[in-house]
Formats: structure tokens, C-alpha cells, sequence
């Protein structure tokens, strides 16, 4: 599959290599890769994992099948009639991050790449750090001072080297940038590195064959857009082959205290302006100045859906519904739960909501 990089803001164009992150006008790299033909006929049976779909994904088998610890192919539970939740955090490291981490680090391993710095609020760093350990990778993560104990320690067990930074979230991004440019290091960044979507696609891919249809309706909860652009590409791929009828619609999810998109969305513009994130139990949307807020804006507006915010009670009762329900999940998945119970659904409608984070994380 011949791919390369484009400028979302100018439209430059760029070959893939390990270390260019950015274009030189600022703007974020989309994947240009052409018409990805796909069918059912190329779904790989015989890998229960995300990589069946690997037909659809620029990435060498060769490399990934090394890689690969069995992300993915995560069930789908009823919830209440005519809705399911997916459960995304049955993954190796617990969290759908996996999905984005497996495709990246596999990407980098092909590349070549020694050595990949990335910055996270946990999860993320989590799952670069386990994969780029498989990968015999050597990996530096960068994490906040307020990152919990428990996503510290499961960096750290994976081999990963741990900078702590004092700050914000973007403190954080900041400083592992630097850190890329004087270093001369690859960049695995969720956020910047438009590979990791081409894991995050799969969700969808995933829907789509465990319904051999989609929903009318996603539930998504959001900071830098991983799963929600990763779910929109693979959903745009899947209606251009001809085997969905329609784009499901996006409800986007953001934390009341954290919601510079949904700001954006309502007021009607086409990028978010930073806000001050002033405290939220759901750390991993906590994205005060998201890089591809215009990319989500769009996303969200092609597929006619819209934004809803949740305050913190409402994200701790969330939880605690969840919980009685028989699922235990990070606060952050309790945010998209919480946007599910305030979504204005017809009752036909039919929903699905990923639990992205086990809450033993926290």
C-alpha cells in the first residue's frame, strides 16, 4: 500500500519517515493511502485479532506478527434493549489504547526505529511502552506529576523510562517534543502520528463484522481523538467498499471542566480554541489545547452528530452504575457513560459505547 503523509492545515505532502512528526507550517500529518480496497473475503479468519483486517492496513505482517500480544476482537454485551457496550479494556494492557500502540510500534519496527519517546496522561504510555518492549524497542514516557501510582507502575514494569513533568497535560506534550527535536528520537505519539489510527480504525471494522452492519449511533468519549477519528476513518473505508449503507452517527463526549471541542462545536467553529482545564475526575480527556480539533469537528459534523458535556457527579455516579452492572472501568469511560444516560435517543435507535479503561488502572 504506497502511503504518505499530507498537512491537514496546507496540504504539503511528505514521504513516511521515522522523523518527521509535523508539518513545517505546524498542522498535524493525515495518512493519504489512496482507495483502500477491502471485502469480507479478506477478513483473516484465522487471527483472532485486530490484524485480520491487516489487508486494509499499511503495515508489513512481518513485523506486527512478532509485535502482536491479541489486541482486539474485544466482545460486545448487551447493556438494555438496543444497546451494547463494547469492552475495549480487555486488551493486554487494559485499555483501547492497545489497539493505536500495536499498529504505531509495528510501523516504527518496520522503519527501523531504535528508540521512541512519547508523553500520556497513562494509557497511552502504557500501551507504547508494553508494545515497544515486545518490540525491542528502548522507550522514554512522559507523564505528568499527578499521573496515578498505579499507571506509573505498569509504565515502569514494562521497561519504559519514566520523566515525570510538573504542569498540565500539555506541559507534558511539550516537553517530550522538546525532548523528540534535541534527541533526534521517533516521536510514538497518539496524538501526532497519524499510524496509531489505522489500530484505532479496527473498532469499527470490528462492529462491522460482529453485526455485519453498524449501529445508527457511537458513543465516544474525547480529548485527542484517537478512538473517534480512528473509528471515522475505518467507517469512511468501510462505506467506500460498498459494506455499510451509511456513516453511523458520533456523539462525542467531553468533560465539562475539559471541553474546548464541544465549546467549538456549539459556537459553530471549525477549531478549538485552549481552554483552562480546571480539574476533572476523567484524566484521560482532560485535553485542554486538543492538536486535531478540527479534524474531530469535522468528523463529527459529516456523520450529523454532535457534542455533550458531563460534570463530575455525573461521571461518579456513572461509575458506580457501571460497577453495579458488572463492569469496573476507569473514570474516563464513566464520562462516556454518563454522555450516553444524557443522549436524547429515538427508541428504535440502536447504540454501542466502548469502555475504554479497566478501573483498576486508577
Amino acid at each position: 500500500m504506497n502511503v504518505h503523509y499530507q498537512c491537514h492545515t496546507c496540504g504539503t505532502t511528505y514521504k513516511v519517515n521515522p522523523y518527521i512528526w509535523k508539518c513545517t507550517c505546524g498542522g498535524v500529518f493525515d495518512l493519504i493511502k489512496g482507495n483502500v480496497s477491502f471485502s469480507a473475503s479478506m477478513v483473516d479468519k484465522n487471527t483472532p485479532s485486530m490484524w485480520r483486517y491487516n489487508a486494509a492496513m499499511p503495515i508489513d505482517r512481518t513485523f506486527w506478527k512478532n509485535i502482536t500480544m491479541g489486541e482486539g476482537n474485544t466482545p460486545l454485551i448487551p447493556l438494555e434493549e438496543n444497546v451494547q457496550v463494547k469492552v475495549d479494556y480487555m486488551m493486554p494492557t487494559l485499555s483501547f489504547k492497545d489497539r493505536g500502540a500495536a499498529a504505531l510500534i509495528s510501523k516504527a519496527k518496520e522503519m527501523g526505529v531504535e528508540h521512541v519517546i512519547a508523553d500520556s496522561s497513562g494509557n497511552a504510555g502504557t500501551a507504547i511502552a508494553a508494545y515497544a518492549k515486545r518490540a525491542n524497542i528502548s522507550c522514554d514516557i512522559f507523564l505528568g506529576e499527578g499521573t496515578s501510582d498505579k499507571k506509573m507502575a505498569q509504565v515502569k514494569a514494562h521497561g519504559a523510562d519514566i520523566r515525570v513533568v510538573k504542569g498540565s497535560r500539555e506541559d507534558v506534550a511539550e516537553a517530550a517534543k522538546r525532548a523528540v527535536e534535541e534527541e533526534g528520537k521517533f516521536y510514538a505519539s497518539h496524538v501526532y502520528n497519524p499510524f496509531f489510527y489505522e489500530g484505532t480504525k479496527t473498532y469499527a471494522y470490528e462492529i462491522w463484522e460482529q453485526l455485519d452492519e453498524m449501529p445508527d449511533t457511537l458513543i465516544i468519549p474525547v480529548g485527542n481523538g484517537t478512538l473517534l477519528l480512528g473509528v471515522y476513518y475505518g467507517c469512511k473505508e468501510l462505506l467506500e467498499n460498498g459494506l455499510i449503507d451509511k456513516l453511523p452517527k458520533i456523539i462525542a463526549i467531553q468533560a465539562e471542566n475539559c471541553a474546548p471541542i464541544a465549546k467549538a462545536f456549539t459556537s459553530g467553529e471549525q477549531a478549538a480554541l485552549p481552554v483552562e482545564n480546571t480539574g476533572t475526575l476523567a484524566e484521560g480527556i482532560a485535553i485542554a489545547r486538543p492538536a486535531r480539533a478540527a479534524t474531530i469537528l469535522e468528523a463529527v459534523r459529516q456523520t450529523d452528530g454532535q457534542f455533550l458535556t458531563v460534570d463530575e457527579e455525573e461521571i461518579a455516579h456513572s461509575r458506580s452504575v457501571l460497577a453495579g452492572k458488572g463492569f469496573y472501568v476507569e473514570p474516563t469511560t464513566a464520562a462516556n457513560y454518563a454522555g450516553f444516560l444524557k443522549y436524547n435517543r429515538s427508541m428504535n435507535e440502536k447504540v454501542i459505547i466502548p469502555l475504554c479503561g479497566a478501573g483498576i488502572k486508577v
